[in-house]
């Protein structure tokens, strides 16, 4: 962003200063937002923890602030605090203050005069924020109205409508008397900043705006964020674990660890100059989708400390390769670092992490494993599980007492494909496509299933009986999502994992062994089998879970976005892990996720999915570095990738509107009506589109490689593509 004036969408002009500055290298009067010292402490069973301890930063007018760490590290309770939504019984000390104005110690009655005015908040998840029983309409207006009394009722539609079309909700004018359930989880999110930036704050804070969300809808929401900072000139303290979107977003980076600030500068010394080991374990624990050359990622070892009790030393040091007994000898202070006047570290080994210190110089990454399948061609495996024409359709009806079908939900609609032995397969696509449906269609074992899953040679067709079933389900098992919901609370981690074994009939003896030998396989410690499952971390649980899955020597492990839910150090783990089991164990993995970082990462081959069909399909490489389809582009132009420099100047294809409506289904090709390629079409082209449906066909460079699209070079339409210029980067 330049330095010019910038106007808000009410026409009053904010002046666009300089970036944001660490606390003492400028005025606080400059700043919008200072805070200075904030402590909050929470009154708990075992003692008192200290959240956050001691953060301090100004924030200048239209600069965005990035505040990134684990779970757990004090970044929301920050926000909360500078919020005033703590509850009474958190004690927060220090000093926040709005245009000079201290906000610590007033009311809550005297902070709703600032919250929703000059300090705005988009949550994490929408659907909790929004009220059910009120109309997206009534909740922008009540915000006009708390604010603005004596504004008129038509003032505040008018205002509600040109917020909702700002925000990028199509018929803006009519979804006004919509409920929230009403709305997709992206257009959710585009409503709750609409909320937030109906007054034109000063400072918005959004805490992990895109997390649960699809890639494509991340890109919108980001969008709408940017594009809503410009029109209100607002200050933006963007709160992630998501590296890669602090990157294209953030003018300055705050690396918070156990409570406090260890790293903190303008966001290309945070990217290419870390000086802190914490910094660049999360740097490296980063798959990026524009990597080809496999590498294992980076971990980090351990859990964070226990803030009941004060660090005596850096409060990193137990989980950091280059600790020594200088760095137990009292916590550093957040030090400025020689090459940059705004960049500080809280790392006494700091100068001799500059320069060309690699990552992996400093954290030990495992080596990539090699599988005894990776030198056998694909065509001469043999195939662990084969769809063929595999369809779920949902019949649409309405009625009370008498149901009337009006129309058909075509769920999956004719999935062919297959997985070798040794291979990671992937299928990737937004929410809707079809995805979770394939994988409870391939776990149903039903012989009257339309279409045919064929698993380690037997086929669903021949699933009559609860033996063969049995048989087919030993082959193939399941990794969730969520750890914590997939773990039953009161068994013990023993009991999780005696469970398959003891249904497939193995006697105690052998089954205390096998418990053994898993607990090791996976890195958790033996003696820790009696603990239940809340006494483990989310990763740990994780990878328990993938325990109770290999327990029968499966050949085949479906993983339902089995590192979504995770920080990114501990996904780093995880993702390692299930690399080494592949490799070890010869397993072949069918993987749904929808960070495609991830999947290029572990995957051998992917499957792009679009409204219950296959759109594209190869070996990831051929497909992530010359995809085909427009849709396949869009999901890879909307990864965000962790490098400022490249975000600056990625061309990103932004995606209009949502899925379409099962009722409104397109008759010829599905992605017609968000297709960029089909809007720049002449017309006799869009006819085609319109009315043929496109098959599955090989591309013409590469037979491993397919795609359903009639026309794959057709240029993009540019309303479509979004560039952001690179900011204006003022030296102090």
């Amino acid at each position: 962003m330049s330095s010019e004036t910038t106007t808000g969408a009410t026409g009053s002009a904010r002046p666009d200063v300089e970036r944001l500055h660490v606390a003492g290298l400028h005025a606080a009067s400059d700043a919008v937002l200072s805070v200075r010292d904030l402590n909050v402490r929470f009154n708990s069973e075992n003692g008192v923890v200290h959240a956050v301890r001691g953060v301090d930063f100004d924030l200048m007018p239209g600069k965005t602030l990035g505040i990134v760490g684990e779970s757990g590290s004090g970044k929301s309770v920050t926000s909360l605090a500078i919020m005033g939504l703590l509850p009474p019984t958190a004690e927060v000390t220090g000093s926040v203050r709005l245009k000079g104005r201290e906000l610590l110690g007033l009311s809550d009655k005297a902070m709703c005069e600032f919250r929703g005015n000059d300090l705005a908040m988009v949550f994490q998840d929408p659907l909790s924020s929004l009220t059910p029983v009120f109309t997206v309409g009534t909740q922008i207006m009540e915000a006009l109205t708390i604010h603005h009394p004596a504004m008129s009722r038509t003032a505040k539609e008018a205002r509600a409508v040109e917020l909702l079309a700002m925000v990028g909700i199509p018929s803006p004018k009519d979804r006004l008397k919509a409920f929230p359930h009403e709305f997709s989880g992206g257009m959710r999110q585009r409503v709750m900043i609409a909320i937030a930036i109906a007054n034109n704050p000063r400072v918005l804070i959004a805490d992990e705006p895109t997390t649960a969300l699809d890639v494509t809808i991340q890109a919108q929401v980001l969008e709408v964020l940017h594009t809503a900072q410009e029109e209100t000139g607002a200050a933006v303290v963007m709160i992630t674990h998501d590296l890669g979107v602090v990157a294209g977003m953030a003018d300055d980076i705050m690396v918070m660890y156990a409570g406090k600030p260890v790293e903190t500068g303008a966001v290309d010394d945070i990217y290419y100059n870390p000086r802190m080991p914490y910094t660049m374990g999360l740097l490296g624990a980063v798959p990026r989708v524009d990597a080809a050359e496999k590498s294992s990622l980076v971990p980090i070892e351990g859990m964070p400390p226990n803030l009941i009790h004060t660090p005596t030393g850096c409060s990193f040091a137990p989980r950091c390769p280059l600790a020594s007994d200088a760095c137990l000898d009292g916590e550093p202070p957040l030090a400025p670092v020689a090459g940059g006047a705004l960049h500080r570290a809280a790392c006494i080994k700091s100068e001799s992490l500059g320069g060309t210190v690699d990552v992996h110089d400093v954290f030990t990454a495992p080596p990539v494993p090699l599988s005894r399948f990776d030198a056998i061609p694909r065509a001469e495996r043999s195939t662990v599980l084969q769809l063929k024409d595999v369809r779920k359709h949902f019949p649409l009806t309405r009625g009370a007492l008498i149901k009337r079908r009006i129309g058909t939900v075509k769920a999956v609609d004719g999935l062919s494909f297959d997985i070798r032995e040794g291979e990671c397969f992937s299928i990737v696509g937004e929410s809707g496509s079809g995805k979770t449906t394939t994988l409870l269609e391939i776990m149903e074992f039903h012989p009257d299933q339309d279409g045919e899953v064929v698993i380690g040679g037997l086929s669903n067709k021949q699933a009559a009986d609860a033996k063969t079933k049995g048989r087919m389900r030993r082959e193939l098992q399941m990794v969730f999502q969520d750890p914590t919901g997939a773990l039953d609370p009161r068994f013990t981690v023993y009991e999780v994992l005696a469970e398959p074994l003891q249904n497939a009939g193995m006697d105690r003896a052998a089954i205390r062994k096998r418990i053994m030998e898993l607990m090791r396989l996976v890195g958790l410690q033996p003696d820790h089998v009696n603990r239940f499952p809340n006494q483990f971390s989310g990763g740990q649980r994780q990878r328990i879970g993938i325990a109770r899955a290999l327990a029968v020597n499966p050949k085949l492990v479906v993983l339902d976005e089995p590192v979504s839910a995770l920080d990114v150090s501990v996904q780093a783990g995880v993702i390692n892990l299930l690399d080494h089991l592949r490799a070890e164990l010869g397993l072949s993995y069918l993987l749904v996720a929808h960070d495609l970082s991830v999947v290029r990462h572990i995957s051998n081959r992917v499957a792009v999915m679009y409204l219950g069909k296959i759109v594209e399909i190869g070996a990831v490489d051929r497909v992530f570095d010359n995809p085909r389809h427009p849709y396949t582009r869009a999901l890879l132009s909307a990864i965000p990738v962790p490098d400022p420099q490249l975000e600056r100047t990625r061309e990103r294809i932004i995606l209009q509107g949502d899925l379409p409506s099962p009722l409104q289904a397109p008759k010829g090709c599905n992605f017609a009506t968000r297709c960029p390629v089909f809007a720049a079409l002449p017309p006799g082209k869009q006819e085609k589109c319109l009315t043929l449906e496109p098959p599955l066909e090989p591309a013409a460079s590469a037979t491993d490689q397919q795609f359903a699209c009639f026309f794959p070079d057709g240029e993009m339409d540019e309303d479509m593509l979004v560039v952001h210029e690179p900011a204006d980067h003022v030296a102090p």
